[in-house]
């Protein structure tokens, strides 16, 4: 009898050595928490891959939970801390393209409305997602509340409100915390580089009349121009197709695609409007991290005149993927300043508790194989505006000191005649 309870009892110290062991190549591979009254009631567990997570990093994850939990000056909410490690983790990665927003980020994102709108309340300005990772003005409208205050381009918004936005790496979710109420007032901080100082700016919403995001018009007699301000509307391409068509009516020689200060927009707007200039090939392909590739082509269908595209340092993104493939199919020349050099492409997943990660999911390439993503796209002729248009949106600049578009117009001239 003895004997069979001591080997009971020496199986069971077995059993409960080799959970131990278990226990603790487990914990070697993993984080696990434990909660609620009973130590088996709840577990969540955080899973690492083991052949890339060393043990070290899961310790250290522990202890540096633990110093805050124990020493910070004040009760620590350990939820607070797991929601700092998820937006943690995604800002971790180096891109400025992928980040995480909490659950009322989320929702304030999704409720941007499309851009068809004709009037919106706000302070009237165009944004960019840089380089740094700051929402940065690329145009404050003439007349607008943000004009008017002395808002200038280049400015990066670093607060809202006296809430710091550094961190929130979008423009649509900076659109909806600058947006409310008609005659309300919004606290706008932003970071001026050209004088290396934070300026705070109070300026009252107001009622604006959306930006059309095309225009057109017959330069020196037999030269067709059409500025394209951005991809982000619905009927993009459809307008393109009548402004061209107006165009070419008039028996035009020649046209410029002015694409300078045209931050992007919608992907496929772009590869319609692209197809319709450049003869039968590859528009663009992209390519995600398992090297899957999507292709983009044109059809036989093209553009029967000498092409001079403008570009500068905020042309980015569906402005490139144009310029990229006119440039690589030899279909006309480029001319202003070198492109912005974002040629990455994003996707925004949402998480089972209403909040999300916006990430990137592939590269771009435009025919001829080249990322343009931190390079740009160089024109083939390089011109500067004067140096007092600096920081001066394309739109503001007076016609007679447009150097860029001059240029443009003097080469298409050298070819037409």
């Amino acid at each position: 009898m003895n004997k069979n309870m001591n080997n009971r009892t020496g199986l069971i110290i077995g059993i409960i050595f080799i959970v131990l062991i278990t226990s603790l190549l487990t914990f070697s591979i993993s984080a696990v928490i434990f909660l609620g009254k009973g130590f088996l009631e709840q577990r969540y567990e955080i899973s690492f891959d083991p052949e890339t997570v060393r043990y070290e990093s899961i310790k250290k994850f522990n202890q540096a939970r633990a110093v805050l939990k124990e020493n910070f000056y004040e009760d620590v909410d350990e939820n607070v801390l797991l929601e700092g490690a998820v937006a943690g983790m995604a800002a971790f990665l180096g891109d400025p393209y992928t980040v995480y927003y909490n659950k009322e980020q989320m929702q304030k994102l999704l409720e941007v409305p499309k851009k068809t709108e004709e009037t919106y309340v706000g302070i009237g300005v165009t944004i960019i997602t840089d380089t740094d990772g700051l929402v940065t003005i690329i145009e404050p409208f003439v007349g607008s509340p943000a004009y008017e205050a002395g808002i200038k381009q280049g400015d990066k918004i670093i607060g809202i409100d006296g809430e710091d936005v550094t961190s929130l790496k979008d423009e649509n979710a900076i659109v909806q915390m600058i947006r409310g109420p008609e005659n309300t007032t919004v606290k706008v901080t932003v970071y001026r580089p050209s004088e290396g100082r934070s300026i705070d700016f109070e300026i009252t919403r107001k009622k604006i009349t959306i930006q059309l995001n095309i225009r057109s018009e017959l330069l020196d007699g037999d030269i067709g121009y059409i500025r394209l301000i951005s991809f982000m509307d619905d009927k993009i391409d459809k307008e393109f197709e009548e402004h061209l068509q107006k165009l070419l009516d008039q028996k035009i020689k020649g046209l410029i695609i002015d694409l300078r200060d045209n931050t992007g927009g919608y992907y496929h707007k772009v590869i319609n409007i692209t197809d319709r200039i450049i003869p039968e090939g590859l528009i663009v392909y992209t390519e995600d991290r398992n090297k899957e590739v999507k292709k983009e082509f044109s059809d036989k269908k093209e553009l029967g005149l000498p092409l001079a595209i403008l570009i500068n340092e905020n042309s980015a993104s569906a402005s490139e993927i144009l310029a990229g493939a006119v440039k690589d199919h030899k279909k006309g020349i480029l001319v202003g300043e070198k492109t912005f050099g974002k040629g990455l492409v994003q996707d925004l997943i949402s998480l089972d508790d209403g909040s999300g990660i916006k990430i990137t999911v592939s590269r771009y390439f435009t025919p001829s194989g080249v990322c343009i993503h931190g390079t740009g796209i160089e024109p083939d002729v390089h011109v500067k505006l004067d140096d007092k248009y600096a920081y001066t949106p394309i739109s503001q600049v007076p016609r007679e000191d447009d150097t860029q578009l001059k240029k443009a117009i003097e080469s298409l001239r050298r070819i037409i005649g």
